[in-house]
């Protein structure tokens, strides 16, 4: 088998930035409720793919609604397969606030700018770069990939992964582990420290629609049956409600290996404790550690003296793993008699083993290519499309390598003002990506 450095070569890596930008320059936001078109993006990766020599399908729930689906046979027959998957879409991004055009995919300064830049474009370039890399060099992986480009990862995912999920499950039947994004990047810790969490879990999804009922009148009227005072008094409950701690395996895992990265001992009983004593490390994990609901959307009335029937709120909840029961029974008591709620979108909560050979894989990978990083446990306070495929017993992990300088903040720039991805960051990725696909060991199939 052909060595590391001849399979990433200058190729490669002149690609991985040119599909990255390439990528950027298609138009793929989605602006939700159905309002996205990914099929242009879609194409595009099927075009790379067949130069290489790899067969694709599109496939669509409804037309522009585009997910691709591939498969790399490995070398090793009996083991199961890998699912790599990486959305098409973006967030919508405001020209006006940008330092560039956010659709430019402009290389400048040894970055890549532009939407989509970290979340998740770089992550589907480096995986057109790495199947490209192996035709070229003629070896395969060890176990069969399954890629996956999806679309509406970041609506509800019914046009993409749970339209996969629901409707052409067979495609991934042998696929017992997955990756996709939020995970690998460089954190920077303080210290000198570098970071790299990899995700294993993601707090469930629990969006909820508040409404309360009282009886309209006129706005100089005593009225005790207000709408608007109901729905106020549950929404400031719930946004100055203290969630207790409830540590699921992947944070405790998270906070043991932090402390022990730090020199410190992992009080886990004084959670909240530990997390000062973490440092900026405690950014991965204090809003894991707990359930929580945040007031998002408030709307009531239509003229300053009508007291209207109906107003309504939403909020923004997320669930950890076993914890769902007791989110449940909160939102019950915080609403309150006066206030109906129901889940407006809810997806499950997950976790995966941090002791299993593919994690241990994906830190070595790192480790290998940045031997003073430290890769740690993490638990996603959002979601991904690893919920979706989760419905096919696909065990998810976050893993989309990036070695970050300490000026870019991960969660500062995906989704924010300015996104983009250093050169050499993507480069980096490409490596680590590479020589763990290749080698990653599966179980029997």
């Amino acid at each position: 088998m052909a060595e590391p450095q001849a399979i990433v070569d200058e190729r490669a890596l002149d690609e991985v930035i040119r599909f990255t930008s390439e990528l950027i320059r298609i138009d793929t936001t989605n602006r939700g409720g159905g309002d996205g078109r990914e099929r242009e993006a879609a194409e595009y990766a099927a075009e790379r793919l067949a130069e290489a020599g790899v067969e694709s399908e599109i496939i669509e729930k409804a037309p522009g609604r585009s997910n691709l689906v591939a498969r790399i046979e490995g070398t090793d027959p009996e083991s199961a397969a890998l699912l790599v998957h990486g959305h098409l879409d973006v967030v919508p991004a405001e020209a006006a606030d940008w330092s560039v055009e956010p659709f430019s995919g402009e290389v400048r300064d040894g970055i890549v700018w532009g939407r989509g830049a970290l979340d998740m474009k770089s992550m589907d370039a480096m995986v057109l770069a790495t199947v490209r890399a192996w035709a070229r060099a003629g070896v395969r992986p060890r176990r069969d990939i399954v890629v996956a480009f999806t679309a509406d990862e970041e609506a509800s995912a019914e046009y993409g992964a749970g339209f996969l999920a629901d409707h052409h499950g067979e495609r991934f039947a042998d696929c017992t582990e997955g990756i996709s994004e939020s995970g690998g990047f460089t954190f920077h810790g303080g210290e000198g420290l570098r970071l790299y969490p990899i995700g294993a879990g993601e707090r469930g999804t629990a969006w909820l629609d508040l409404r309360a009922r009282g009886r309209a009148g006129h706005g100089s009227k005593a009225n005790p049956d207000n709408a608007v005072t109901a729905i106020a008094e549950a929404i400031a409950r719930i946004g100055r409600h203290r969630w207790p701690v409830r540590l699921v395996p992947t944070v405790r895992a998270a906070l043991t290996e932090l402390a022990a990265v730090y020199g410190i001992e992992p009080d886990l009983d004084d959670v909240d404790g530990l997390l000062e004593r973490l440092g900026p490390a405690a950014q991965l994990v204090e809003s894991t550690v707990r359930n929580s609901s945040n007031p998002t959307v408030l709307e009531a009335g239509y003229k300053v003296n009508v007291i209207p029937e109906h107003a309504a709120a939403q909020v923004d909840g997320r669930m950890l793993p076993g914890c769902e029961d007791e989110f449940v029974a909160t939102m019950d008591e915080l609403t309150g008699p006066d206030v109906e709620w129901r889940f407006h979108h809810r997806e499950v909560p997950l976790g995966a083993p941090v002791d299993s050979p593919t994690f241990a894989a994906m830190a070595a990978a790192v480790r290998k290519f940045d031997p003073e990083g430290h890769p740690v446990p993490y638990c996603m306070s959002g979601g991904t499309d690893a919920k979706q495929f989760s419905r096919l017993g696909i065990t998810g992990y976050g893993f989309s390598p990036l070695k970050l300088p300490p000026e870019f903040g991960y969660g500062k720039l995906a989704h924010g003002v300015d996104e983009r991805v250093p050169v050499e960051g993507l480069e980096f990725g490409l490596r680590v990506l590479e020589d763990f696909l290749r080698d990653v060991e599966g179980r029997p199939a």
